[in-house]
């Protein structure tokens, strides 16, 4: 049994075994069995079973997704300067004030779109503070609480941080790794890649209905002929309409110049990819209204639950600690008014 009070005090058991704290560096007695255990000082947490594995892949994901960033920024380079290519001269053509009002805007969700982007994936996603560790002198009680040491980075980690292979480093708060950004989401771009799903799903609406206007203007007549004897309904004729309508669009497609051609695969490839970000920003939303991670709901158990679902988390995720919050519980009590 230790004296002081800055050692780790353990019951007495058969077996003892001497080891040291890794946190604050004091001996310890533990029993001779025991993998993992939590200095009484620092409050660390050394575990034996957690050996560092060789990461060989590191070079490959990293290749991965600096080829994932480039296909990325190359995609929205041929969206935006497609579109102003193919639809441009056909809107200053109707009108010369619609083409100024809509040159405006596709300047504006550009370049918040790329910005956002640009910060989102080159940003660093969130480094944990540096912290003094190793020694009882410079370690106060209780200031390793909970924290384990990273094998790959050979320092401490809190308990809100986890090691990303793909990056090299702890991640505080790190949501998941994603290839398309080629960088982790983490505490401090986490925000950044939210704005860059809303900037990115309010640009491809944009694209999608300019292309589809555009392409309305532009497209060669039908020549549809209706099949004779109209007046008896039946489902072969309706079959037999529907094929006829089919042949007279894709006859009157092959008509399009190569404009029309561009405007029909932004049209398609804007509406596969709003749909895509549209389910991704829900699934952030609702980690984020839930007060959790991505990880944090992959490992946690069913039951678990550390933070409690409110629009607060919504509002302080965003920055709006000070504003709207004092708002919120006169909004709840006189809710509570009401149904009572």
């Amino acid at each position: 049994m230790a004296e002081s009070g800055k050692q780790h005090l353990v019951t007495a058991v058969t077996e003892e075994k001497g080891t040291t704290c890794w946190g604050c560096g004091l001996g310890l007695l533990l029993p001779t069995l025991g993998p993992a255990f939590k200095c009484g000082w620092c409050g660390a947490i050394t575990n034996h079973n957690l050996n560092k594995t060789q990461n060989q892949c590191l070079l490959w994901r990293r290749l991965r997704d600096r080829c994932f960033v480039s296909f990325l920024f190359s995609f929205m380079l041929f969206v935006i300067c497609g579109g102003v290519c193919a639809a441009f001269p056909i809107i200053f053509l109707v009108s010369y004030t619609s083409g100024i009002v809509h040159s405006v805007i596709t300047t504006i969700l550009a370049l918040t779109t790329i910005s956002t982007f640009g910060l989102s994936a080159f940003q660093c996603a969130g480094a944990p503070p540096m912290i003094l560790w190793g020694s009882y002198t410079v370690v106060g009680k209780g200031e390793l609480e909970n924290y384990t040491f990273c094998h790959y980075c050979s320092k401490p980690k809190s308990p809100r941080a986890h090691h990303c292979r793909s990056c090299g480093m702890c991640i505080l708060d790190m949501d998941h790794h994603c290839p398309f950004i080629g960088n982790c989401v983490g505490a401090a771009n986490h925000r950044h890649f939210i704005a860059f799903l809303i900037s990115a799903i309010f640009s491809t609406i944009y694209v999608t209905v300019m292309s589809a206007y555009t392409s309305f203007l532009i497209w060669p007549p039908l020549r549809y002929k209706p099949p004779e004897h109209s007046t008896i309904f039946s489902t072969g004729l309706v079959m037999l309409a529907s094929r006829e309508g089919l042949v007279a669009l894709l006859s009157s497609a092959m008509e399009l110049p190569v404009r029309g051609l561009v405007l029909i695969y932004l049209f398609i490839a804007s509406i596969s990819v709003e749909i895509s970000l549209s389910v991704l920003l829900w699934q952030q939303l609702c980690y984020i209204y839930e007060g959790r991670t991505y990880l944090s709901h992959l490992s946690s158990r069913e039951g678990d639950h550390v933070k409690e679902k409110d629009c607060q988390n919504l509002l302080r995720f965003f920055g709006c600690r000070y504003s709207m919050l004092r708002f919120l519980p006169t909004l709840r009590n006189s809710r509570k008014r009401h149904k009572t």
